[in-house]
């Protein structure tokens, strides 16, 4: 399993325990395949965490050398195109490799995380106001549904299947700033920064510019998505939680 440090990779190993991590922290790198160690392995939980195509080609044959199956995390915004931003294109790239390695695979196109206002705790820590930039509204997603939806897949073949996973509410940046002040008892509101703006601060911040590029690209053109899916009850026999509900496990984080 790659990726077992990020949000979804978090809940997915404590779906799977037995899972095996393979991450710097156990010496491999996804950009250096001959670090891999996949002896044993027959199945690959793929997080790509680049900004880059560049050596998935590579990766995938190192792969192949031992599974039979990759289950690759993608995005929803795969579907309105690979030259919608930078981000998309990455995935649509990673989605191909993947599909062209010889293995059985899964996609999982997830929409906007629900994790990503994580990024506001900051500014929520000291005041009532989240300052940033606007993107489209879409379906925020809870990566625990993400996770129970690849846990399932990961135990049972479903190749050749590629799955898009949506939480239940269309939710602008506004709304999940609202439902985050209604969680926590206190009136919030969201301030749109305009694109250049935000951009300059993230330079001045210490961001890496292809970085910066690649998040204001993705905010910037993504279009807005008013699709709703039941794809994670129909794979897990649950209904995907809302962002109240992730919004109430993490309260503590913005406090």
């Amino acid at each position: 399993m790659t990726g077992a440090t990020g949000n979804v990779g978090r809940e997915l190993h404590a779906l799977l325990p037995e899972a095996r991590t393979l991450d710097r922290s156990s010496g491999a790198d996804l950009a250096r395949p001959e670090t891999l160690d996949l002896e044993g392995v027959d199945t690959v939980f793929l997080v790509w965490p680049f900004l880059t195509s560049e050596g998935a080609r590579t990766l995938m044959p190192k792969i192949a050398e031992h599974a039979q199956k990759v289950v690759y995390l993608s995005s929803s915004a795969v579907r309105f195109g690979a030259d919608t931003d930078r981000i998309t294109r990455l995935h649509a790239d990673l989605e191909t490799a993947v599909q062209a390695s010889g293995l059985e695979w899964t996609i999982l196109r997830a929409d906007t995380f629900a994790s990503n206002a994580l990024g506001w705790a900051g500014q929520l820590q000291a005041g009532d106001v989240v300052r940033g930039p606007d993107s489209a509204a879409t379906a925020v997603i809870d990566p625990a549904d993400i996770a129970a939806v690849a846990a399932t897949v990961l135990r049972d073949s479903r190749p050749g299947t590629t799955y898009t996973l949506t939480g239940p509410d269309v939710l602008s940046r506004s709304d999940q700033v609202r439902i985050l002040g209604e969680s926590l008892g206190r009136e919030l509101r969201f301030d749109a920064t305009p694109f250049d703006d935000a951009r300059a601060q993230l330079l001045a911040d210490g961001r890496p510019p292809a970085l910066v590029e690649a998040l204001i690209g993705s905010a910037q053109n993504r279009p807005a998505s008013d699709l709703v899916t039941t794809t994670v009850q129909d794979v897990t026999g649950r209904p995907a939680g809302s962002f109240r509900a992730w919004a109430d496990r993490n309260l503590a984080t913005f406090a």
